[in-house]
């Protein structure tokens, strides 16, 4: 792998990563249609360090104030939040990993984001949300990590889907989004964690010394810069603008496959 390349292999994870577009929508179109073989287990680990850089930096305010008080209720929000997409991930591991097959999977799992965030934008502009960490209850966030347990299946977005779920029980604007980036902290962490086992039998290869350093670095940036965009365009209640482009894409898909498939 070239720098060039893991330049932008990096860009890419940080961008899809938390824009809500689904990262692993576009990872599989990609294998797809370019005939991609699955990358190197230890740059793809990298490349989520990379992103998880990103939250940290972009919310360290809040990490910091759950390391320095951690039996707090945005603690424990964040806890039960992870909980259904933990149960549903290991009981359907299997299940799960056979969309990553299907292109037409991911075309309905776009349709599905764009519904998904044109419909929360539509019942947050009449819900008039107020609530933060002391009035979410613990149902709410129940809901939100149903959506992001939902959003395993390729071409669902874990950032629109749990941003979305934030909107529809009426959490702020930004406390939504910001929930929503604090729980993408333990799925991308479990995520490598559960990776660094296949790594210490794969091995690093020390050519992809330089692309190890480089991808993550420009994962990073561009997660960073993703998140601030995301924050932006929740506060202005502008985030269903990525509908357009999950149904554009989606129909793409959908046309590869009914006629060139």
């Amino acid at each position: 792998m070239s720098v060039i390349e893991a330049l932008v292999l990096g860009a890419i994870q940080g961008i899809t990563e938390f824009l809500p577009v689904s990262s692993t929508g576009h990872l599989v179109i990609f294998q797809h249609i370019f005939g991609l073989k699955e990358g190197n287990m230890a740059f793809d680990v990298f490349l989520h360090l990379g992103t998880l850089l990103a939250v940290v930096v972009a919310f360290r305010e809040d990490i910091m104030m759950i390391i320095r008080k951690p039996f707090n209720r945005l603690t424990y929000l964040i806890i039960i939040g992870c909980v259904p997409a933990g149960l549903i991930g290991f009981l359907f591991k299997s299940y799960f990993e056979r969309t990553f097959e299907s292109l037409l999977i991911v075309g309905f799992g776009l349709v599905l984001t764009g519904i998904i965030l044109k419909g929360s934008e539509y019942l947050a502009n009449k819900n008039f949300g107020l609530k933060k960490d002391m009035q979410t209850s613990y149902r709410d966030v129940l809901f939100i990590g149903i959506m992001q347990a939902i959003a395993i299946i390729p071409g669902i977005s874990r950032s629109g889907s749990t941003i979305a779920g934030g909107l529809i029980v009426g959490l702020e604007r930004e406390f939504a989004a910001r929930y929503s980036f604090l729980l993408s902290i333990p799925v991308i962490l479990g995520a490598g964690i559960l990776e660094i086992k296949d790594i210490m039998v794969e091995g690093l290869d020390k050519a992809m010394l330089v692309p190890y350093i480089v991808g993550p670095i420009a994962a990073a940036i561009f997660g960073y810069l993703a998140i601030r965009v995301v924050m932006g365009l929740v506060r202005q209640g502008r985030l269903s603008i990525f509908a357009y482009y999950c149904w554009t894409v989606a129909a793409f898909v959908f046309i590869n496959q009914f006629f060139f498939h």
